[in-house]
């Protein structure tokens, strides 16, 4: 044994047990993907401009299928935050004429390439640092596409009324109360596809049908700010969380 190595067990040594454990990581976060909705979806992702990591390798589900991901939320820089995106009816060659009808991110199958699009997002905010994090919402800022819940894995009950570790989002197909002028229809056809947002940054027509019809997912990008909103939680005693995209049409 060398006279480092040794020095290095008698200082391993000396340290409390309890202050080893103190820095050893904790388990990163999972995100699971349900896909009820009926059709295939390719799923990507959006990070925000603070050095989070994103993914460049996500799955294609069938209608049935479910995968996981792990967060890198504990490598450099210990924080994700970011969001996840399911595109539809997608065709072509990935790499070059690969093209969704909804959350068109770029010509890739499997990660986004280009910035949002109108879609429906599940946002996250992983950080290490944060005792309250991670935290959760759906957002239908952008506009709506499919129905999508987030539900916190190996979490604690939330309080009675809601509050953290709640189940954020909702089943219920929105584009029935999708005002007309913000409906894009399939092509060819009078069957609505995707409601989008006028205007994220105000309350209009669209946030009041949306948010009234599911007040547990943002329809505006203040929604966060109107007293008594319950757009966002925290759960900090999760182990991840599942994603489940619902069909059009549910009730």
């Amino acid at each position: 044994m060398t006279t480092l190595a040794a020095l290095l067990l008698l200082a391993m040594a000396a340290v409390p047990a309890h202050a080893v454990a103190s820095v050893t990581a904790v388990a990163a976060h999972t995100v699971t993907f349900v896909n009820r909705s009926g059709q295939t979806i390719w799923l990507g992702s959006q990070v925000n401009a603070d050095q989070s990591v994103n993914f460049t390798s996500l799955p294609t589900l069938a209608n049935g299928q479910s995968a996981t991901v792990t967060i890198p939320e504990n490598s450099f820089p210990n924080h994700w935050r970011g969001k996840f995106v399911a595109r539809q009816y997608c065709s072509g060659t990935s790499g070059s004429t690969f093209h969704c009808l909804v959350g068109d991110c770029g010509v890739y199958a499997d990660h986004c390439a280009v910035g949002e699009q109108p879609a429906g997002l599940a946002e996250f905010n992983f950080d290490t640092a944060d005792s309250l994090a991670p935290w959760y919402n759906v957002s239908y800022v952008n506009a709506f596409s499919l129905p999508l819940t987030i539900a916190p894995n190996n979490a604690p009950a939330p309080p009675a009324g809601g509050g953290s570790c709640q189940v954020m989002g909702c089943t219920t197909d929105l584009l029935p109360y999708c005002p007309a002028a913000n409906v894009t229809n399939y092509p060819g056809t009078s069957t609505r596809m995707l409601c989008t947002n006028p205007n994220r940054d105000a309350q209009t027509a669209y946030s009041n049908a949306l948010g009234s019809h599911c007040p547990y997912a943002y329809s505006w990008s203040k929604a966060d700010s109107v007293p008594g909103n319950q757009v966002i939680r925290q759960c900090a005693n999760c182990t991840g969380f599942t994603i489940t995209y619902y069909a059009p049409g549910t009730a």
